[in-house]
């Protein structure tokens, strides 16, 4: 194809945009995926090119977003949460780390800008998010793989949609994988203001499960608890209360909690464990304490104990199976069912633009800050 030289450079830009798309048309390329991997993008992205503290390491910088090819997906990114995994991914001190240098985030949601020829599952507009970790959600574009994304709702939230991929699915498997709870058993939580600490007072109300909250004392205590009543918490205790012997007479209306969920660790999990009904199990999915867990000999012997551990990442590998591939959308779709029925909804946010990020680093790891940082871009 020639360009003559003579008309205006709009003009012959113009002639040779089309020339293109019919081209990639012709070869089994849709115009929109041209437009999205020819026209230039300005993609913004956080990056840590080492691990170690989050403000020192992390940085700002512009990207070039990655040709589309036939099973992939161009996604502008709409917001993305700060949660301590993401925290602990940059430290280095986490169960699985991405290749340096990396974009940090492992949650979000997104729109489809653009397909590939061979995506048959979304379409431009769709609001996607991220089926696994490390694929880095703390920027304004990215190109994903088709199978690497899982279609939510646009009705619900931006919030709810962010933070769903994560903390929610972490409450429900918790409790349901690991006890047969029925409506009226009770279920007792530390760290209850976290996340999947609030995440778990409203999937076991949906379930009509009781709960018991302990929480860290704080000046602001009884707004605390009049927030997490208010999500449906039917106890909240402080970690210094439930040591109190007249606890038991505060909690005499409830069965003995047969699943512990602990994400703090250290002396607040041996008391979780010593109000545990027998044979009952106390599940860890964090050690926000850096302590170790405590269980004396006498409890795991006379009462019969278990003690379990849960990764969500794990979870999914152990359940991505041929078999049953799609177990995880499954569960988002169980979940996205609860926040249409108003049983579930987004943790307390902030939300903090991309290029403010410092600030939200900050906030994310500065104590008693109840308040989820949701990078917006």
């Amino acid at each position: 194809m020639s360009v003559s030289g003579g008309m205006t450079g709009a003009r012959a830009r113009a002639i040779l945009h089309a020339y293109l798309v019919e081209t990639w048309r012709r070869r089994g390329r849709t115009a929109s995926s041209y437009s999205a991997s020819t026209e230039p993008s300005k993609v913004r992205a956080l990056i840590y090119g080492s691990h170690g503290d989050p403000a020192k390491v992390i940085q700002l910088k512009n990207l070039e977003l990655t040709a589309l090819e036939g099973s992939d997906v161009h996604v502008k990114m709409l917001a993305a949460p700060v949660n301590p995994a993401d925290i602990n991914m940059i430290q280095g001190n986490y169960g699985l780390l991405p290749k340096l240098p990396a974009v940090g985030g492992n949650e979000g949601v997104g729109q489809v800008v653009a397909v590939g020829s061979s995506v048959s599952g979304l379409k431009p507009g769709d609001w996607v998010i991220l089926a696994n970790a490390g694929l880095g959600t703390w920027r304004t574009e990215a190109v994903f793989r088709e199978e690497t994304l899982i279609r939510v709702p646009k009705d619900i939230s931006l919030q709810s949609a962010a933070t769903l991929s994560v903390n929610p699915c972490t409450a429900y498997r918790m409790l349901v994988d690991f006890e047969q709870l029925q409506p009226g058993d009770c279920v007792i939580q530390n760290g209850s203001n976290s996340g999947v600490g609030q995440a778990v007072i409203q999937i076991a109300s949906a379930l009509r499960l009781k709960t018991i909250n302990v929480v860290r004392d704080r000046p602001d205590i009884q707004k605390l608890t009049d927030r997490l009543k208010d999500l449906g918490a039917d106890y909240v205790l402080t970690e210094e209360q439930l040591r109190l012997p007249e606890t038991k007479t505060i909690l005499k209306d409830l069965p003995p909690p047969r699943l512990a969920l602990n994400c703090v660790s250290g002396k607040s999990s041996t008391e979780l464990l010593r109000h545990l009904a027998p044979g009952g199990t106390m599940v860890t999915y964090g050690g926000m304490a850096k302590q170790p867990v405590t269980a004396s000999v006498s409890l795991l012997i006379f009462k019969d104990l278990k003690l379990r551990g849960f990764w969500l990442s794990q979870w999914k590998k152990n359940h991505s199976t041929v078999a049953d591939p799609d177990e995880f959308k499954e569960l988002i779709l169980t979940l996205c069912d609860l926040i249409h029925q108003g049983q579930l909804r987004a943790p307390t946010c902030s939300e903090v633009p991309l290029q403010d990020y410092q600030r939200a680093l900050e906030a994310s790891i500065r104590p008693f800050v109840s308040s989820k940082q949701i990078l917006t871009m």
